[in-house]
């Protein structure tokens, strides 16, 4: 009994992994981390500009019908996997087809790329977080230029909002080429940001899975709270009225379906690894086609309620540009009085004297009846149409969203910086909790490959990802933001999707993962799986794959840069260096999937050498297959062993050697002190 215990512990075999993988402490930490992962900011500022853009309430359409096509049968797989094979991304995809292992280092990359950036936009958040505790908020009102009693030009022909974040945020440079230094308070805050991230992954779930508790249900809060706040300003009702009004004939267009396919593909985190590897720390006989299914609703009902917060805010913020309009052009109109218009067109009922008193009712109809007499010089004029509508059609999304339309509207709140506290710590922590997940999508198939420290990897990580991030705290970081953001991920995600589907469905097949299902969930899942893994769901990322391709194409690579003379955005094409970063991005997040299939196609790289836990996947493969007639036969990969359940690789081969290459062995076998048929590598 005592031998092959210390033998175990002489070769370093890996039976006794199962005890020491880390679990979750509880179902609801673990939701709570899906949820935190897969509810991020572009729930509260891509899904609102979306909705507007294709149709408002049509728009959701398409984007349910997707999600059951596309994104609940995906979630489910993923999560299918990750909590049977025990394992990150890279031995994931390495268990199923070492061929296909490269799939799992393509997922680390993206979630390295997106990091990157993503906690750059923490930063930010942190920033108007600090600055909130200020009464008036400082972007509240255009600054003086120095030593001068006038405004500052820069501010004066765009916004209050838009200079601050332009100017005083990010201190904006005029292109890409240019650029211009560290921003000192970007790169505190971007330190601290990975400061933050770091602290809460150095212990792996037992400590990021406490910090979901807040930051997973503190941004429901601050939503609920917004929501019943902007109800009750005036307004409020004009934009979610807006929002809702379904625009049927844009459904027929493609192109929504294409955005909707996107989205509902990013909001669940598709392809990152971090499903995965969160659901790798669940029990085997966990449902997790109920958390799929939950997690993708609470997603979506978490985008409605983001809009309905956005649209209402908007609305209110509407009727402010608009009660502005009203009272500017109503001066233009006295001023023309008698000079270019008659006093007799204006209804009895209007008093011009009190100008605050016009109502938008009145103003349009003084102009309805002015242009209707001067027809031809009406336009000479230079009377605006002050219309609602024309504002809420001023679609604005991402940074432009939140830091310059959300932000001027808060300064119209009572109590604004109360407001802007709350809101910039609910981006912040919609932030963290996609952080964390995808972190944990570069953290734990690193891990379970190679063996090191949490603690160091993780550090390390960090620091690398700070150092690299530099790059984004410049003043030209804003236009690298974007570069990552639209070249780093949407062609690899999309590709590694695509290959886990077909992995699970064409190469593993999709019989014996439904058998796999059905013994690790008790019941058989829906027929509706088998043909969406098989043939509709892949035939559909394919069909979005060449739409994105296509629309790559037909797009050149440019970004909005901030003319600061003319204080507008204006696009520009990137640089030839620019273009090749943006090439050199999507080749370096696929280059794993080619160069892992290679090598181990022309054995260059031996199947089994691909790390312990791989070799124990394949020994205890091999051995399960030659059962003997009688017993259980099951040579299924998920079913079988488990990686972290599956026997020493060392052990196996001393168990299968010769007796005379270890005398020790055959004389306790011989005595019956190590009975060498009932062992499980042998078995």
């Amino acid at each position: 009994v005592f031998f092959p215990f210390s033998l175990l512990q002489t070769f370093g075999g890996s039976d006794g992994e199962e005890e020491e993988r880390p679990a979750w402490n509880s179902k609801l930490q673990y939701i709570l981390a899906q949820v935190g992962f897969s509810v991020g900011l572009g729930n509260v500022w891509r899904f609102p500009y979306l909705c507007q853009k294709n149709g408002g309430g049509a728009y959701l359409v398409p984007y349910l019908i997707l999600l059951i096509l596309i994104g609940i049968p995906l979630f489910f797989l993923e999560l299918a996997v990750g909590q049977r094979i025990r394992r990150g991304s890279i031995g994931v995809w390495n268990y199923i087809s070492p061929r296909l292992g490269g799939i799992g280092f393509a997922s680390c990359v993206v979630c390295f790329f997106v990091a990157l950036y993503y906690n750059v936009i923490i930063g930010w958040s942190l920033f108007y977080f600090s600055q909130s505790f200020q009464q008036p908020l400082p972007w509240n009102e255009c600054p003086l230029v120095k030593n001068k009693t006038n405004v500052e030009p820069e501010c004066e022909k765009s916004s209050a909002t838009t200079y601050y974040w332009y100017r005083e945020a990010l201190d904006i440079s005029n292109s890409i080429s240019e650029g211009g230094g560290l921003n000192w308070k970007m790169t505190l805050c971007l330190l601290a940001a990975w400061l933050m991230v770091c602290l809460a992954m150095i212990k792996g779930i037992q400590s990021s899975g406490k910090v979901m508790y807040f930051s997973s249900l503190f941004p429901y809060v601050v939503l609920i709270c917004f929501l019943i706040r902007a109800l009750l300003l005036k307004g409020s009702v004009d934009g979610i009225r807006h929002m809702f009004t379904p625009k049927l004939e844009i459904m027929l267009e493609a192109k929504v379906w294409r955005e909707a396919a996107t989205q509902v593909f990013f909001a669940l985190g598709l392809g990152f690894g971090g499903v995965i590897a969160f659901s790798s720390y669940n029990k085997r006989n966990n449902n997790c086609h109920f958390d799929a299914v939950l997690v993708s609703f609470i997603n979506f009902f978490t985008s409605v309620l983001a809009t309905l917060v956005v649209f209402a805010v908007l609305g209110f913020k509407a009727n402010i540009l608009n009660s502005k309009c009203v009272a500017l052009n109503t001066n233009k109109i006295v001023a023309l009085l008698g000079n270019g218009i008659e006093a007799n067109l204006i209804p009895h009922h209007i008093n011009l004297t009190q100008v605050s008193q016009v109502s938008a009712e009145d103003y349009h109809q003084m102009t309805e009846i002015i242009r209707g007499v001067k027809e031809d010089d009406y336009e000479k004029l230079g009377l605006e149409s002050c219309s609602i509508e024309e504002e809420l059609n001023k679609a604005v999304q991402g940074t432009g969203l939140a830091f310059i339309a959300f932000t001027e509207a808060m300064t119209h709140f009572p109590a604004s910086p109360f407001w802007s506290v709350m809101f910039f710590l609910m981006l912040v922590n919609l932030g963290l909790g996609s952080m964390f997940g995808t972190i944990e999508g570069i953290l734990t198939p690193l891990i379970d490959t190679f063996k090191v420290r949490k603690e160091f990897l993780t550090v390390g990580c960090c620091v690398l990802a700070f150092s690299i991030g530099l790059l984004f705290v410049q003043r030209s970081g804003n236009y690298f933001v974007a570069m990552f953001d639209d070249y780093s991920a949407t062609l690899p995600l999309l590709i590694v999707v695509i290959l886990e589907n077909v992995a699970i469905a064409w190469v593993y097949g999709i019989d014996k993962f439904f058998e796999d299902l059905k013994d690790m969930l008790g019941f058989t899942p829906f027929r509706f799986y088998y043909y969406m893994w098989k043939f509709i769901t892949p035939i559909l990322l394919l069909v979005l794959l060449g739409s994105s391709l296509i629309q790559l194409i037909m797009t050149p690579p440019s970004y909005s840069a901030w003319i600061q003379e003319e204080a507008k955005e204006q696009t520009l094409r990137f640089p030839p260096w620019g273009i090749f970063v943006c090439i050199s991005l999507v080749v370096m997040a696929i280059m794993p999937v080619p160069v892992v299939f290679g090598l181990r196609y022309f054995n260059i790289i031996d199947e089994n050498t691909s790390g312990l836990s791989t070799v124990s996947y394949k020994k205890g493969r091999i051995i399960k297959e030659s059962a003997r007639p009688g017993e259980d036969d099951d040579t299924s990969l998920i079913q079988g062993k488990s990686p972290s359940e599956a026997p020493s690789p060392i052990l196996g081969a001393v168990a299968a050697a010769p007796s005379e290459e270890f005398p020790l062995c055959k004389s306790l076998h011989q005595s019956g002190g190590w009975p060498l048929k009932s062992s499980p590598v042998i078995d």
